[in-house]
């Protein structure tokens, strides 16, 4: 057998190079590149390596271990799941620092592979530097925290042992049931042990898509399902996105005259105007979404994880005698709230269930009522984002003047707090792709590291980050990555002086403003943040505008522009848009010495009696 002879460091990133995947017809390799903050637990194996292999396996430097794992998860995101990149960091802080986005990547089902340097295999330095000692288990290392968030994972303390962890971790990467965030803790001592490795190993290997077909038996249970019902409704999620399925789903939609709503992962599934999109469902969802929602006596969902934003803490779905179905190539998710389980891609389902409903329309009625309160949501979205004069506009009308100065091309990016809730209701998709909320951790913090991860998957798009001040302090070094990898971002910086959507909440619930605002917060003065200069001394070109016309001109000038552009201005805290939404189950306290807490609690305790627990 004949035989190479390489470090475990090495070994992998020669493997990891060699796969590949079909997109779009051409071959093309499944990781994109690695993102690599390095330190002593990692630069003399994996970084020696990567030196060496920088052409076939590019290397990205980032500001921030969380940051680069999240423009790494945007990436896997934006291209549907089928290419991914790798995340490297030494180990203790620069490890934990991506378990935030470990968990990120775990509960959105997106691809990362996390290689975190851990403690000696042999433990001859033992402790090392940063490590983590556990009085009753010499086994521990901090990268443990990896397991609860990981799909797949693994500890290397020797060099052989990747011949077969590489392989599961590309299996689970790729498998669009299992596909998930993989961790394989890297010892540091064995990174740069030597090792004889077959040379077959390090052989090209396609890996192609899977598209798991239904089974027959219930295709026939839900087309009968759908001749029988009245009003059937379904919803979209990031299942008919990663299956690339959009066309076919707008096709059988309009070929069976069946509304359709849309989750956060699934924006985007149709374009805004398509004559059957009823728009966002949920919490933050349409009024004509939710009230087809609560009227649907056929609730299919394809390919979503029904989360409590989605299912209005499972209070929405009213009917009484309403059935779900859950279409879901994960069998965990398709057997959720006492559905009725379709287990399988979800192109392959549409395509199966649309051969079976041959000659079969669902009743004109119910789609015309859609119809009609599509429109009057329109009107809704028309009112709520048009322009103002005023000098701190809401949330929703900044989303207005956005819309207007991009193109329809554009890909607008956000994450956490009450943008996702606005946009879900508010922003226009029309091509897919063009959607890029990250709700399913509403993490703080995504919005511009995301931003930079859709920009190295779709250059020729448009990208448009859209960020509270409060996520901004999170999270904002990858825009000096940006500037220093000259991409074209555009970042919009809504300052409405502090956490403005839980200060919306914690009013509704009975509460006083509460270290939410800054004016709220402890503090010896009012902090005076120029967000504007700090962008700029991170390499963006940033201004700070006042009122929406003075924001459509800054764009516009961001849009002709190359490199990073920052607009910020100033928000009303305290306006969201009415119309639409659900309920959201979140308790307001039991005991209180606030009436207004107590008035909420009986509101709360009412609200509940509505939720279908089991089913």
């Amino acid at each position: 057998m004949s035989t190479v002879r390489l470090t475990a460091a090495q070994a992998t990133v020669r493997w990891l190079a060699a796969q590949h995947v079909e997109l779009d017809g051409a071959r093309a390799p499944f990781f994109a590149g690695v993102w690599a903050i390095f330190g002593h637990g990692n630069v003399g194996g994996l970084g020696e390596a990567l030196y060496a292999a920088r052409d076939a396996l590019p290397t990205y430097r980032a500001h921030n271990e969380q940051a680069m794992a999240h423009a790494a998860i945007a990436y896997a995101r934006q291209l549907r799941r089928r290419r991914a990149m790798v995340c490297t960091s030494s180990i203790g802080p620069g490890a934990t620092n991506m378990v935030t986005a470990a968990a990120l990547a775990h509960a959105n089902r997106l691809p990362v592979l996390f290689l975190p340097g851990d403690v000696f295999a042999d433990r001859g330095p033992d402790p090392v530097l940063q490590q983590i000692e556990d009085f009753a288990d010499g086994s521990v290392s901090a990268n443990d925290c990896f397991r609860p968030v990981s799909r797949y994972f693994d500890r290397i303390t020797r060099p052989e042992q990747l011949l077969v962890a590489l392989p599961r971790a590309m299996a689970t990467l790729t498998d669009p049931a299992a596909c998930g965030p993989v961790t394989l803790a890297f010892c540091q001592d064995v990174q740069a042990e030597a090792h004889d490795w077959p040379a077959a190993f390090f052989g090209e290997r396609l890996w192609r898509a899977r598209r798991p077909p239904p089974e027959p038996a219930a295709i026939d249970e839900l087309a009968d399902r759908l001749r029988t019902a009245r009003a059937p409704l379904i919803v979209a999620g990031g299942g008919v996105r990663y299956a690339g399925a959009e066309a076919a789903l707008a096709d059988f939609a309009a070929a069976r005259r069946l509304p359709v709503c849309e989750t956060q992962a699934g924006k985007g599934a149709l374009a805004w105007d398509h004559p059957n999109a009823l728009g966002a469902v949920g919490v933050t969802g349409s009024s004509a979404a939710n009230a087809a929602a609560a009227e649907a006596d056929l609730v299919i969902a394809i390919g979503a994880r029904l989360q409590d934003f989605t299912t209005g803490s499972r209070a929405l779905f009213a009917n009484p005698d309403r059935t779900l179905v859950q279409v879901n190539v994960q069998p965990y998710d398709a057997h959720k709230h006492g559905s009725v389980p379709v287990v399988g891609d979800a192109g392959a389902v549409i395509e199966a269930l649309d051969a079976a409903l041959a000659g079969w329309r669902a009743p004109a009625d119910w789609l015309d009522q859609g119809r009609a309160r599509a429109a009057a949501w329109n009107r809704d979205v028309n009112a709520a984002t048009a322009s103002t004069d005023a000098a701190c506009p809401s949330d929703a009308q900044v989303i207005g003047a956005v819309q207007r100065s991009v193109g329809d091309g554009a890909v607008v990016v956000g994450a956490a707090g009450g943008l996702p809730g606005e946009l879900h209701k508010l922003w226009r998709t029309r091509r897919p792709g063009g959607y890029h909320v990250e709700y399913g951790y509403s993490c703080m913090g995504y919005e511009i590291a995301g931003g930079l991860g859709v920009k190295l998957a779709e250059p020729d798009r448009e990208v448009v980050i859209m960020v509270g001040d409060g996520s901004y302090l999170m999270m904002n070094s990858e825009i000096a990555t940006a500037a220093m990898l000259g991409l074209k971002l555009t970042i919009v910086v809504l300052d409405n002086h502090g956490f403005g959507c839980i200060d919306r909440l914690q009013r509704g619930m009975g509460g006083p403003g509460f270290n939410n605002l800054l004016a709220d917060a402890r503090r010896a003065a009012a902090p005076a943040i120029d967000f504007a200069a700090h962008a700029a001394s991170l390499g963006a070109r940033a201004e700070k505008v006042s009122g929406i016309k003075a924001l459509e001109a800054a764009l516009r000038r961001a849009m002709a522009s190359e490199g990073v552009g920052v607009v910020v201005i100033e928000t009303d805290p305290a306006i969201a848009t009415e119309a639409g939404g659900a309920w959201w189950d979140v308790p307001a306290a039991a005991v209180s010495m606030r009436s207004e807490v107590e008035a909420a609690r009986a509101v709360y305790d009412v609200a509940r009696r509505n939720q279908r627990l089991g089913n």
